[in-house]
């Protein structure tokens, strides 16, 4: 189709008046040759309606909007057929730069140039369509309160559910437990469980098909078409096979193992909380396991490993709730009990602190600080706790009939022990002081690729059978803007197998990922990516012609949307691919392209800049930015006034995963003096948007660095950063101290070539 670009200029919000609307005006026209360049005078609704008349009777497919950031349009009335960019002369220019400065009315004419070009090599995306057709029933793997809430509400929204539980019994752990802490003010009473008629729905609803004692052996497939097998706990046989078209874990937790300190399984009637909830459960009443006679005092030992960094690191958050609980199961069955509470750190989020105070009123709960040194079992069968170290500065010694452990609470999901070789073998790889050392350490990391995770789920991705996990054994995902979702499209994991919680959030969590699932399903029957480009219809296409088979996009990509043949040729399974363009990133030989983002997009951007001759002392900086956090951060920058080196020129990026080297080396050969690559920040603590690209990007600087090296140019002519949204402050820092470095080091000795 031919292109038939339209220019609007905005002249509106003050642009007008710190820019030569006139001049900008030339750069479409006569540059360019535009097919249509007007002036208007807002570009936000309503006033965009003109436009869009515009479009329609001029017949334009291309346009750009010189006015605002696109962030401010809040719904797209734009054709779908009709390609549109958005420049945010306002935010990123006019109230960054002096009005009517000849750098910024430069600066404003480039981005012109950069956008112009840009829509012209771009295509409008074409949603991918399977060829077969998308299923709609979303398959909840473990049958707690986490997965019986999102199975009902999944069947509630009209979807059907098929529910895969390892037990022959529903409930979880929630229906071992006699009851549950409170869920609504005041805060105070214990509360049923109320498992038992959420059983009972899920087994009487028609929509839900439930397994029990049956597990998933083998998933393949993706989003929409996810082939699933399910095999029986208690032989292996194959009990069926269907598809579903999205998959929600919520396979829960199991008690953590004490730490070597206490003497659990070593000491008769020192047990965990988990096994005095089965037994008031069983029996109505606390008695102890070694002789059966009734209970009538308890000494709770709080954290039982959990603070421990050498055993188990992170607090569990409700382990203390129930030991406030089990102490009030006592108090209640026996108004002449006593319990004690030894702890280090007392935690009771949000509204339960109400339920803390109730507990601290009963004359029969004592509660101090302290480290529990010994427990010590007498003939009589009492045992004795020796605390040191507490509130009041004293050893104190208390005789109880049972101790209860607070143990904590690992996932479900993965294998810890696989992690832990894995991480160390990643790391003697790194800091091998020997060939030998560093491929035996290789060599290692492979064999430990498949076992990321245990194998529940059993996925058939080269990545490994499972989630990815992070270091405590928690799927990894972007938690903290996505909290559902994880490295594996279509599958939302939930309840305590996503972090530690109680009944209560894991309920709510259930609800969550229920939505997410039917998103995920919804959007991909329409050829949509879900978060967190959510909406994007684009998606890769690979020309496998010059393929090399290196295996790097394979390899790289953090969502295991590309498996691979017996030769290393890549096989895309679309519908799990999440657009972040990392593969484009990785790709030597640069056979990856979206039709709305490319190498050859980009590098006409890079390429439209009017990089000035060296005499006139004009530097230019190129700056990619994440999409994400970088550069929303310039609107910030915008919006609080903070001006920042004219010569620099911003183009948006994917993922600072996606950005490929031969753009690095296409701003140098177009005289570009120096190159800002700045993504988001990666770790366990603030995660980069797509998981891994940022972390990616920086690995693969070495490959920049023997780029420069390869044009004998200094290396200091790139930086890298990693920077979250409010950190706008950093970035006008960052772009200001980089010129600094450029102009120390000069122009760039290709610049005029």
């Amino acid at each position: 189709m031919e292109n038939k670009v339209g220019v609007f200029i905005c002249t509106g919000y003050g642009i007008a008046e710190a820019l030569d609307i006139e001049a900008l005006t030339k750069v479409a026209n006569d540059e360019y040759h535009v097919s249509f360049c007007k002036s208007i005078s807002a570009c936000e609704e309503p006033d965009i309606q003109s436009v869009i008349d515009d479009i329609k009777s001029e017949g334009l497919n291309k346009i750009v909007i010189a006015g605002v950031s696109p962030r401010y349009y809040t719904k797209n009335s734009f054709p779908d057929d009709v390609i549109v960019e958005h420049i945010p002369l306002r935010e990123q220019v006019v109230w960054c730069q002096p009005p009517n400065e000849e750098d910024t009315q430069m600066m404003a004419e480039d981005y012109l140039r950069m956008y112009i070009a840009k829509v012209q090599k771009m295509s409008v995306p074409e949603p991918f369509q399977s060829e077969e057709e998308i299923n709609k029933t979303v398959m909840v793997v473990g049958g707690g309160i986490t997965g019986i809430t999102a199975a009902l509400e999944t069947a509630r929204a009209g979807y059907d559910v098929k529910l895969v539980e390892k037990t022959d019994k529903l409930g979880g752990w929630l229906g071992k437990q006699y009851k549950s802490t409170p869920t609504k003010p005041p805060y105070r009473d214990l509360e049923e469980t109320g498992i038992d008629l959420l059983i009972s729905e899920i087994e009487n609803n028609s929509k839900i098909a439930i397994y029990k004692s049956a597990a998933t052996s083998k998933i393949t497939g993706a989003p929409g078409l996810f082939d699933v097998t399910v095999t029986s706990i208690d032989n292996g046989d194959s009990v069926d096979s269907f598809r579903v078209g999205s998959i929600i874990q919520a396979t829960g937790w199991k008690p953590a193992e004490p730490r070597d300190s206490l003497p659990y399984g070593k000491v008769e009637d020192v047990i965990r909380n988990v096994e005095l909830e089965e037994i008031v459960k069983t029996n109505g009443r606390i008695i102890r396991p070694s002789d059966g006679k009734e209970v009538k005092s308890i000494a709770f030992i709080q954290c039982g490993g959990s603070p421990d960094k050498k055993h188990h690191s992170f607090c569990s958050s409700i382990c203390c709730l129930t030991s406030l609980k089990q102490a009030l199961y006592l108090r209640e069955l026996d108004e002449n009990s006593k319990a004690y509470i030894f702890y280090e750190f007392l935690r009771t989020p949000g509204h339960y602190e109400d339920f803390y105070r109730r507990a601290q009123e009963d004359t029969g709960i004592f509660l101090t600080r302290g480290d529990v040194a010994d427990v010590t079992r007498g003939t009589d069968g009492k045992l004795t706790v020796s605390a040191k170290n507490t509130m009041q500065g004293e050893n104190i010694q208390v005789e109880v009939d049972l101790v209860v452990l607070a143990a904590g609470m690992v996932p479900n999901a993965a294998d810890g022990e696989a992690i832990r070789l894995y991480e160390d073998a990643k790391i003697a790889a790194e800091k091998g002081d020997s060939e030998i050392q560093r491929d035996a350490a290789a060599k290692k990391i492979e064999e430990l690729k498949q076992h990321e995770g245990t194998q529940i789920l059993n996925l058939d991705y080269r990545q490994g059978p499972d989630l990815p996990a992070l270091q405590y054994g928690f799927p990894d995902s972007h938690f903290i803007c996505f909290p559902y979702e994880s490295r594996r499209t279509g599958i939302y994991p939930a309840g305590a197998v996503r972090q530690p919680m109680d009944g209560l959030s894991s309920k709510e969590d259930g609800t969550g990922a229920a939505l997410k699932a039917i998103q995920c399903i919804e959007m991909t029957s329409r050829g949509e990516a879900v978060h967190p480009r959510a909406g994007d219809k684009s998606y890769p296409d690979f020309f496998l012609q010059r393929c090399t088979q290196c295996k790097r996009c394979t390899e790289e990509c953090p969502f295991g949307v590309i498996n691979e043949d017996e030769k290393g040729t890549p096989l895309l399974q679309t519908t799990r691919c999440r657009r972040c363009g990392i593969c484009l990133g990785a790709c030597p030989e640069r056979i990856v392209s979206f039709k709305d983002y490319s190498v050859e997009i980009i590098t006409s951007m890079i390429r439209a800049v009017e990089v000035p001759e060296e005499f006139d002392e004009k530097p230019r900086i190129l700056a990619l930015l994440c999409e994400n956090d970088a550069y929303p951060a310039m609107d910030l920058m915008g919006q609080h006034r903070l001006q920042y080196n004219p010569f620099v020129r911003v183009i948006p990026v994917r993922c600072l995963g996606s950005v490929n080297v031969v753009w690095i080396s296409e701003a140098i050969s177009a005289g570009f003096d120096g190159i800002l690559l700045i993504g988001c920040k990666y770790g366990d603590d603030y995660q980069c948007h797509f998981c891994k690209g940022s972390e990616l990007a920086a690995s693969r600087e070495e490959n920049i660095r023997e780029k420069l090296e390869q044009m004998a140019l200094e290396n200091e002519r790139v930086e890298l950063h990693q920077l979250q949204i409010s950190e706008y402050g950093q970035l006008q820092e960052i772009f200001n101290n980089f010129a600094e470095v450029i102009e120390k080091y000069g122009m760039n000795p290709f610049k005029g070539m």
